[in-house]
Order: C-alpha cells, then sequence, then structure tokens
C-alpha cells in the first residue's frame, strides 16, 4: 500500500514538472520562432525600401543578416531581379516561379515551404517589390534551440523525478508510521485477545459435555473462570476504545481552560478507599490555582491511570506520595510516587508504548499495558509529555503540561 501511494505521489508531482516543462520550452520556441520572423520581416522591408546588391558573399550590411534578393513588378506581371545578396539571380525560371506563389498566395507575406522561403510584397513609390529571404539559418537556428531544450528538459525532468522521490517519501512517512502503528496494534489487540477467547471456548465445551462427567461444583468453578475471563475481556475492550478515543481527540482549538489543581483532586477522590483497602498510605501536595488549556475528562484519566498503577504495583504498607507544582516558565508537573519492584533502566523508554508490559505475570492482574499508552495519548493531545523515573526503589511517573 505505502509503495503505491508512493508511486501516485510521484506520478503526480512527475506529471505537474513534464506539463510545465512543455509549457515552457513551447513558450521559448515560440517567442524564438516569432522573434526571428518579425527581425526577418522588418530587413525585407528594409531591402524593400532601399534595394541593395550584395557585392560578394560574406559581407553585411546594416539590417541585413540572411540571404535574400528582391524582385521587381512590373504592370504587366513581369519581373526583374532589383537586388539580393547569396543567390544566383540568373535563374529567371526559378525566380518567375517563386514570384507566381508569392502573388497566387494573395498574402502580404507568407512561406514557400518546398523552397525554404519567406516572402514580403510590397507597394513603394519605387514601384512593386517582392522580397524573399532564406530561412535556412532561422530552421537551424531553432533546430538546434530545440535540440537544446530537450537536453535540458530531460535533465530536468530526470532531477525533478529525484526530488519528488524524495519528496514522496518524506510526505508518506507520517502516513507509514500511522499505518505500520495500526497494523501492529490490531496485531497485538488480536493477540490478547485470542488468549481470553480460547479460555472461553475450552470452558464452555467443557460445560457442554453430557451430565455426569462433571458434578455442580465443578461446572460452577468453569462459570466463574468463564465470568472472569469475560470481566478482562470488557476491560480490554473498553481501555482500546478509550485508546481509540484519545488518538481521535479534540482539536485543540476546543481545549478549554481548566484549573488542574482541582482535576487532579477530583481524580484522587475514588482512589482513596482502595488506597485505604490495600494498607497504603496516600500523600498529596498539590499546588493550588495551576489552569492548564485541555480536556478536563482526558486529563483526570490520566491522572487516574498513574494512580491505578500505584495501587497495583506499589509494596504493601508503603506511602503513595502525588504532587503537581508548577516547574520552569509557563509549566507544570504530575507526579506520582511509589516504592516497589524497580523498573530497569532499558525499560523506562518502552513502557509507555501500547501492551507494553515489563512483567508478563503483570496480564493476571487485568492489565494490558495500554494504560500508560492512554496517559501518553492524553499528554500528546495536551502538548505535554509523559515520562518514568526509577532509583532506589522509587518508581515516578510524571505528567507535565503547559500552563495558561
Amino acid at each position: 500500500m505505502i509503495w503505491r501511494l508512493r508511486a501516485k505521489l510521484v506520478a503526480i508531482i512527475m506529471a505537474f514538472v513534464a506539463v510545465i516543462l512543455v509549457c515552457v520550452m513551447t513558450a521559448v520556441l515560440g517567442l524564438t520562432r516569432a522573434t526571428l520572423e518579425r527581425e526577418s520581416l522588418d530587413m525585407m522591408r528594409h531591402i524593400a525600401l532601399d534595394p541593395i546588391q550584395a557585392p560578394a558573399p560574406g559581407e553585411e550590411f546594416d539590417g541585413v543578416r540572411l540571404p535574400y534578393f528582391v524582385l521587381s513588378v512590373a504592370e504587366d506581371g513581369t519581373i526583374e531581379p532589383a537586388g539580393g545578396g547569396y543567390y544566383d539571380l540568373s535563374d529567371t525560371k526559378f525566380l518567375q516561379q517563386a514570384a507566381e506563389e508569392a502573388v497566387d498566395s494573395g498574402a502580404q507575406s507568407g512561406m514557400l515551404a518546398d523552397s525554404h522561403l519567406r516572402f514580403l510584397r510590397l507597394e513603394t513609390d519605387s514601384g512593386n517589390f517582392i522580397v524573399f529571404a532564406d530561412t535556412s539559418n532561422e530552421t537551424q537556428t531553432l533546430t538546434g534551440l530545440l535540440r537544446t531544450c530537450l537536453l535540458l528538459c530531460g535533465a530536468a525532468f530526470a532531477a525533478f523525478f529525484l526530488v519528488s522521490i524524495l519528496l514522496a517519501r518524506w510526505a508518506v512517512r507520517p502516513v507509514e508510521t500511522a499505518w505500520t502503528q495500526q497494523k501492529q496494534f490490531v496485531a497485538d489487540a488480536s493477540h490478547e485477545l485470542k488468549t481470553p477467547l480460547t479460555v472461553l471456548l475450552t470452558d464452555a465445551e467443557l460445560l457442554c459435555t453430557p451430565e455426569g462427567e462433571y458434578d455442580i461444583a465443578e461446572k460452577r468453578k468453569l462459570s466463574q473462570s468463564m465470568l472472569t475471563v469475560a470481566q478482562q475481556m470488557r476491560v480490554l475492550v473498553e481501555q482500546l476504545l478509550e485508546l481509540a478515543r484519545v488518538d481521535q481527540g479534540l482539536p485543540r482549538g476546543q481545549h478549554e481552560r481548566l484549573n488542574w489543581s482541582e482535576n487532579v483532586s477530583d481524580a484522587l477522590l475514588p482512589f482513596e478507599p482502595i488506597f485505604y483497602e490495600k494498607g497504603l498510605q496516600l500523600e498529596t501536595d498539590l499546588q493550588n490555582g495551576i489552569f492548564v488549556r485541555g480536556c478536563g475528562t482526558q486529563l483526570q484519566q490520566a491522572a487516574g491511570v498513574y494512580l491505578d498503577n500505584a495501587q497495583k504495583y506499589a509494596a504493601p504498607g508503603t506511602a503513595v506520595q502525588v504532587t503537581l507544582a508548577r516547574c520552569g516558565h509557563h509549566r507544570a508537573r504530575l507526579a506520582v510516587s511509589t516504592r516497589g519492584a524497580a523498573i530497569p533502566q532499558n525499560e523506562l523508554q518502552n513502557i509507555f508504548k501500547r501492551f507494553y508490559r515489563t512483567d508478563p505475570a503483570h496480564h493476571r492482574d487485568g492489565s494490558y499495558g495500554l494504560g500508560l499508552a492512554i496517559a501518553a495519548g492524553v499528554a500528546d493531545q495536551h502538548g505535554g509529555k509523559v515520562w518514568a523515573e526509577s532509583a532506589d526503589g522509587v518508581n515516578t511517573f510524571y505528567l507535565e503540561l503547559k500552563t495558561v
């Protein structure tokens, strides 16, 4: 898919380039041809008004740059050479034929294609004249110009082709990244759903066995197992949907100014009884009056992810510290610290990735590695950043946003 998109983009770019190059080349050739024709006609008018006889080939006269000859046309239609250069004016048959073709055309000026001659008919006080000029030099000039244009256009086309390939790679890179992430997301989600579905199918098949093979207690145990797995699947599906909503997000223009201090305080309320039941102490230090621009629901959800991780992985009997304070210029930082198993330094950069778990055993407690990915998505939607630190048995998760 990606290479096809690149190919289409390159084809579109090169089509535009080809059209532009053809238009430029046509314009250059057309203007050059018109200029040569205008100069030739001006020269021919000058000659008709002041006929001259070039004494020898190679000599030039002011305003004369093409081989030419002039015929004087009498009232009875007879013609006589009236001047010329580079032409043998003794060939009366050729001169008569050229004059007849010019007169028969009915035009004041034109071309005799077979002879490569341009003619100009003029009536002056001295009489009627037909000036002929050889256009072979013009044709050679235009042919050379065409050859040069084709060479330059070919080189430009090749250069633009290479540039378009680089431009297509750069333009498609975000799409390629999104496509890769989407495929990985689908693959990971399918993998996470496959195991519980297998358990459900196995338990359902066991429940459907003939009576007598399993007693009521064993069937109740199988039913409880199915219920537990189904609940875990519901959590996973809800997290997947929430992650999709976070990815879609709200346009920055629709974010509103809100009190982040109150937002974090509200996020703490439902977790206080959970910490109490697990024997964990909750220590908070929330600086008042910190305002940010964003979506209150999403920011509360991000704080909830940190708090949920804290109640799951904090060592029993320890304290969970939650702080919110200003840091730096127009910045504020939320930090949730717990004591527990240290997070390896090489995994701190990966824990915010989707479906990533430092300990596969966490899967048993309903953790699918999506919570921190949701928090990271919320931070990205709000122009903030998330990271984690682990030192001396203390794991700290941060969320930093710009204040208003």
